[in-house]
């Protein structure tokens, strides 16, 4: 593999209570009752104006989503690092793609400003210097601008390139842009591979490097 492109959410870190959490303060603030947290979670993939979006219910007036969304990104930003952590293996394994010059690169749909700092707060900076959120193309995954902007950046070929997810929005962006991807069990929405089966599936990002090592 020439360039590994990951899902940051469900797949780097394990972001899931923070994300509920600030969902919910969000809801607080506008005068709701808090949500169930695995309905929450269903939410979480497609961006934060959807995500707000969706936990603030079909019937909600723009004026709120937008309000709600502004709330939410401010709290968010002073609580993303309350309780997420990396998943266990996730350093290791990227020091081992990075100790063989493995080309990385993140690709979320999470606001790209959030997601370069929770990076660099991790200390992961080194191992990407490509990261590119829901905000940096006109269109989110799935849409495949983004792998293809990443293509064209490093000279990288669809065949050597895999996009790691967790659930079927990153599997249907690798699908859309034609590159191989592999789906991590331990994520957010695993149940999606059903729909959007990956071609190939891990349980550790350990198990992953020792799949492209050796």
């Amino acid at each position: 593999m020439e360039l590994l492109i990951f899902d940051l959410d469900g797949t780097l870190v394990d972001s899931k209570s923070d994300l509920i959490n600030s969902v919910n303060a969000t809801r607080g603030y506008m005068g709701l009752a808090i949500l169930p947290h695995d309905l929450v979670a269903s939410y979480v993939g497609r961006g934060a104006l959807a995500l707000i979006r969706s936990s603030m219910g079909d019937e909600a007036p723009e004026a709120d989503v937008e309000r709600a969304l502004e709330y939410f990104l401010g709290y968010y930003r002073e609580h993303m690092l309350d309780e997420t952590r990396l998943y266990p293996g996730v350093t290791e394994a990227l020091d081992r793609f990075h100790s063989v010059g493995k080309r990385m690169a993140i690709l979320t749909n999470k606001p790209v400003g959030f997601s370069e700092l929770m990076i660099q707060r991790l200390d992961l900076s080194g191992h990407f210097p490509r990261i590119y959120g829901g905000d940096s193309f006109d269109q989110k995954k799935p849409d495949p601008i983004g792998i293809v902007t990443l293509l064209g950046e490093t000279g990288a070929s669809k065949s050597g390139t895999l996009m790691v997810g967790d659930s079927s929005v990153d599997i249907r962006t690798a699908r859309n842009a034609g590159v191989a991807s592999c789906g991590v069990m331990y994520g957010f929405q695993p149940e999606t591979f059903a729909v959007e089966p990956p071609d190939f599936t891990v349980e550790t990002m350990g198990e992953l490097a020792d799949r492209i090592l050796g």
